[in-house]
């Protein structure tokens, strides 16, 4: 977590992060430099989600939820590693649903319910997984949700 300040009622936080919307959906993605953030965002905007925001993300703490937005100098632009900064279709805000923690790595075949805080609110977390299909199973959790 790089920053904070105090804005009237509301707590804002700026983190190294990438984020992605479904829908109303948001996936919040963290992780060390290089872990692969906008990789997995621009391979989940290939799959059709939408970006939210790259390399740094505005949280802003609500009653009940937490939304995400793109500081205003980098909406509408992600970092393609070997190719540039791209211009992409972005989303103002989105309300976070899910995070991926890229700094850890899946082990488990059905891995358990884990939970990460940020700013007072309760997220499913979810670690990286090198399996192909991990980019299509984390917007199929956006869509449906998860049974076992």
């Amino acid at each position: 977590m790089s920053e904070s300040s105090r804005t009237s009622d509301k707590f804002d936080l700026i983190l190294h992060a990438s984020c992605v919307a479904l829908g109303d959906k948001g996936l919040l993605i963290i992780g060390p430099s290089g872990s692969g953030k906008s990789s997995l965002a621009l391979e989940l905007m290939a799959l059709g989600a939408c970006l939210v925001a790259d390399d740094r993300v505005l949280l802003i703490r609500t009653d009940n939820k937490l939304k995400a937005s793109p500081p205003a100098t980098i909406g509408g632009k992600i970092e393609a590693r070997e190719v540039g900064i791209l211009n992409a279709d972005y989303k103002k805000h989105v309300f976070i649903d899910v995070l991926v923690n890229l700094e850890k790595t899946e082990t488990q075949r059905l891995p358990e319910n884990r939970i990460i805080e940020i700013l007072g609110h309760d997220f499913p977390c979810y670690y990286k997984s090198n399996t192909p299909s991990f980019p299509a199973a984390l917007l199929q959790l956006l869509k449906a949700g998860r049974f076992a």
